[in-house]
């Protein structure tokens, strides 16, 4: 559980550009999720509804525009193996080629999480890449009720 998910993805925009997908609420959602509650600032509210059923729960730790954006991250049921707030997701943006290089680092993933995570995070980055873009990534298999992925 001490190894991090680690991914890395080049974004076609600005730092300043990506940062706004990583804590606007209505941005967020474009790229992941059915409905959002982002309050990025230091202990503020970060709330996913990724697929209409399960909520994922945290707080903002830290946002540093347009360079680093870092939360909790974990599931709002009871007795969930990964419950709210119980792991922590590092976004580092660096300015690259015109663009962005996003490097997230996923650190207190469970075992039996892990692999749903290592799928899920560039499944939602391609997203996020595409989103950025201009182009649409058409509706995300993930997001519905029928199709749990926590």
């Amino acid at each position: 559980m001490d190894d991090p998910i680690e991914k890395e993805i080049f974004l076609d925009a600005p730092p300043e550009e990506v940062f706004s997908y990583l804590t606007d609420s209505r941005k967020y959602l474009l790229w992941m999720g059915v409905a959002a509650e982002l309050d990025p600032r230091p202990g503020g509210t970060f709330k996913l509804d990724p697929n209409g059923r399960d909520v994922v729960f945290g707080k903002f730790l830290e946002v540093t525009r347009p360079r680093r954006v870092v939360f909790t991250w974990g599931w709002n049921e009871p007795d969930h193996p990964m419950p709210a707030g119980s792991s922590r997701v590092q976004n580092h943006l660096e300015p690259k080629n015109g663009g962005t290089l996003l490097r997230l680092r996923h650190f207190g993933v469970p075992p039996s999480r892990r692999d749903r995570h290592e799928h899920g995070w560039p499944h939602y980055l391609g997203r996020l890449q595409m989103i950025v873009a201009g182009r649409d990534p058409g509706p995300d298999p993930y997001g519905t009720p029928a199709t749990r992925h926590s």
